[in-house]
């Protein structure tokens, strides 16, 4: 291994797997952890066991893998011991509002403990290395549901003048909303993060993610909207839209410009930071918009209904600021839009439909 190693945690998922490409690419090697717990939460159709071969085979002896769980600290321990890695990218999570619910338990040990684990880990074995997490915009609850917003033809939007129009930034509060388990746990890991920093001193930062995508997202219908509605166009698989009329708007950000950011972070880390941090205006469309530009990259009707109900704390609009990011890091710019998006996402699911995968 060479002195410059970066550990990735939920290695097999989208991030984690786009963090594990990029950063061998720059020149480090990589350790990743990832025990496919996705498979556990969403069945065969959201493992991620197929990423892990794909990046062994891709990338040699410089990606080395442990089939470990974060919730295992004696585990974790070991993997810090030995790699003394210099940066830790942590991605691993339970993702889902609805799959909390089903388990609070597992929920919370996951995304909130483990998190605990990783810190902790990083404070003990190297504490002078940089600490990226991966949040989301879930820790603001149901919170921006309360903005003024405006029905249109097929989506909601801010009015022009209001100071959210270009994007919710990190001033909105977490605080006395609605968040469903998951948005709680992930509150926790949040403020854990940001206390480590602060209070001991560590370059840690939280990445409030918006919509995350990218051709390599293992989709399914709990999780991975843009990945899972292109498999549903593929297939002729049914695909539901939970309430707001199907307006509710999304920013997406391509995997690569997260983990871009991550790197201009990597070279210039803060301490205690958090960032809001999606597709903003470049990169934002409604449900009913992105049914649009799925129907027309693949010359099919999609298969779709409707359902009334609205997921429980679910965003009616959420578009992110990377205005305060962008003014840390002003050399980073978000290059992969919304055509582009699915277009990627389109031809790489369709390749693995051709090879009988799903």
């Amino acid at each position: 291994m060479g002195k410059e190693t970066i550990l990735v945690t939920g290695s097999g998922g989208l991030i984690g797997s786009e963090s594990v490409t990029f950063f061998i690419e720059k020149g480090f090697d990589v350790v990743g952890i990832d025990n496919d717990m996705r498979k556990y939460f969403f069945g065969d159709e959201g493992s991620t066991a197929w990423n892990v071969e794909r990046l062994k085979k891709l990338h040699g002896e410089k990606y080395i893998h442990f089939n470990a769980d974060i919730r295992d600290f004696e585990s974790i321990k070991k993997i810090f011991s030995e790699y003394k890695p210099t940066c830790v990218i942590h991605t691993a999570a339970q993702p889902s509002h609805d799959w909390a619910a089903k388990e609070p338990f597992t929920d919370f040990s996951v995304n909130a403990n483990g998190t605990l684990n990783l810190l902790e880990a990083t404070r003990q074995f190297v504490p002078e290395s940089v600490f990226i997490f991966t949040s989301t915009n879930k820790v603001y609850g149901d919170r921006p549901n309360s903005l003024p917003l405006i029905e249109l033809e097929k989506r909601y939007e801010l009015p022009e003048d209001h100071p959210y129009y270009n994007g919710i930034d990190e001033s909105m509060s977490i605080d006395d909303c609605l968040h469903s388990l998951f948005g709680a746990s992930k509150v926790a890991a949040d403020v854990l993060v940001q206390e480590y920093g602060r209070y001991f001193g560590m370059k840690t930062v939280s990445f409030r993610g918006g919509c995350l995508t990218g051709p390599s997202h293992s989709g399914a219908m709990l999780h991975g909207f843009l990945s899972y509605l292109v498999r549903c166009a593929i297939t002729g698989k049914k695909y539901y839209i939970y309430g707001y009329k199907g307006k509710q708007v999304r920013d997406n950000i391509h995997s690569y410009d997260l983990v871009n950011a991550f790197h201009h972070f990597l070279k210039k880390p803060r301490i205690a930071e958090v960032y809001n941090m999606g597709g903003s205006r470049f990169s934002q469309c409604s449900m009913l918009e992105a049914i649009d530009m799925v129907e027309k990259i693949s010359g099919k009707k999609m298969n779709y209904e409707y359902k009334e109900q609205n997921r429980i704390g679910d965003h009616i609009w959420y578009i992110s600021s990377v205005a305060k990011f962008k003014s840390h890091f002003p050399e980073w710019e978000c290059e992969k839009d919304l055509d582009t998006i699915f277009r990627e996402t389109y031809e790489f699911q369709m390749g693995l439909y051709n090879k009988g995968e799903f």
